[in-house]
């Protein structure tokens, strides 16, 4: 079941808002407040990329120190990266402020930011929003908060889904915001993820990677990895189910749901890429090994000859397999095989009748599924990408201006 009305259904003791704090422009909504009424176990993972903004660090932290959150405060237009000691200090100033607003503990709140590199933040307007942000918090605040997260995105990216735990009705629902430098390893978006299930946090942070191995992980659209973004998952067991401590029923319940929201978010992500007209899924079947398979299919995602072909529906399909090749997985062109959109092109080098025009048609079409044969094992994996079009040249050449 997909939930997407014109509120979003917080899950229990959740708070959210979004504001406009006067970092964007025609008065769009630049800030956002997500808030748990009650200290939430909390899950996360952050961007692998060295040069880490002061908010990521000062999650990494909080994360390692097992802080149960109760606030993420998030601000758009400036990543607050590479801006020094003065960065990590107005990310302090950030929490502080939010914390002693919530009366909570500093050690509950987190701060993020995305946008501009290397630029100070505007401090008087990010104080003034968080003042504006706590004062609009509501239970029907999910909607506000999914676009004050946007940046280059185009439209608000939410799921929910409802549980049954335990004998107690729960949801779990999540944002996200993400459209360029987007590539896995974690992470390469905002994603926030809240529960009112009860979770122990050795099996909440399993859940979490889990997840994320088939959504998150298994995108990309650019090959970037931001300095900046995190996914986070909150559980605050508001919803009075017994605490989950083993992997039973209402665990994998949990899982399977977790799982589902993170697709929903990833794809969306994907759908939204920088420019992007088409999403784009990868499978490759019969690899040698786990590893091959994913290389094999990131490999095609990633390269630019395959995403302008697809971009310009030309149907120079030879470009699929010539990136397998480069992969670094195992491949014998005398056992794969390509397909696109069902239609079959190539049959490890027998002769194929397959049409341009038939295979034009395809790639014109906004999700476009291929699927690579290699013939030399069991493994397969799947992977998402998007097309790459001048739209992405025109947004990036432009960026800060």
């Amino acid at each position: 079941m997909k939930t997407k009305p014109s509120f979003l259904p917080l899950p229990l003791g959740y708070l959210a808002s979004g504001i406009h704090a006067g970092l964007k422009k025609n008065h769009k909504p630049d800030m956002a407040l997500f808030c748990s009424k009650f200290p939430a176990t909390t899950a996360g993972l952050v961007t692998t990329n060295k040069v880490k903004a002061a908010p990521a660090k000062h999650t990494e932290k909080a994360l390692k120190a097992g802080a149960k959150v109760q606030a993420v405060v998030v601000n758009t237009k400036n990543a607050n990266a590479l801006t020094g000691k003065q960065g990590e200090k107005d990310a302090q100033k950030t929490v502080s402020l939010a914390a002693k607003l919530l009366n909570v503990p500093f050690s509950a709140v987190l701060v993020h930011s995305t946008g501009v590199i290397g630029v100070p933040l505007p401090m008087p307007k990010i104080l003034g929003g968080v003042r504006q942000a706590v004062l609009k918090l509501s239970g029907m605040g999910g909607r506000d908060a999914a676009e004050a997260i946007l940046t280059t995105d185009t439209f608000p990216k939410y799921s929910a889904r409802p549980l049954w735990i335990g004998g107690k009705n729960a949801w779990l629902t999540g944002f996200a915001k993400g459209s360029g430098m987007i590539h896995p390893n974690m992470a390469t978006m905002l994603v926030y993820l809240l529960t009112d299930v009860a979770v122990s946090r050795p099996l909440l942070n399993e859940a979490l990677r889990e997840a994320t191995e088939t959504s998150f992980h298994r995108i990309t659209v650019d090959g970037d990895v931001s300095t900046n973004d995190s996914v986070l998952l909150m559980a605050n067991g508001a919803c009075g189910n017994k605490i989950i401590t083993t992997k039973n029923q209402d665990y994998q319940l949990f899982v399977e749901a977790l799982k589902e929201i993170c697709l929903d978010l990833a794809k969306a992500i994907v759908r939204d890429g920088e420019g992007a007209t088409k999403l784009v899924s990868i499978t490759v079947k019969g690899a040698k090994t786990p590893r091959d398979a994913y290389l094999a299919a990131m490999s095609v995602a990633k390269s630019p000859l395959v995403k302008t072909a697809i971009f310009g529906a030309d149907p120079n399909w030879g470009r699929v397999l010539a990136a397998v090749g480069y992969s670094g997985a195992a491949v014998d062109e005398f056992k794969a095989s390509v397909v696109i959109g069902g239609y079959l092109l190539y049959n490890g080098g027998k002769k194929v009748s397959w049409s341009r025009e038939r295979l034009k048609q395809i790639l014109s079409e906004r999700n476009v599924d291929i699927v690579v044969g290699l013939g030399l094992g069991r493994a397969q994996d799947r992977v998402y990408t998007c097309d790459l079009t001048d739209g992405y040249i025109d947004i990036n050449g432009r960026y800060t201006t």
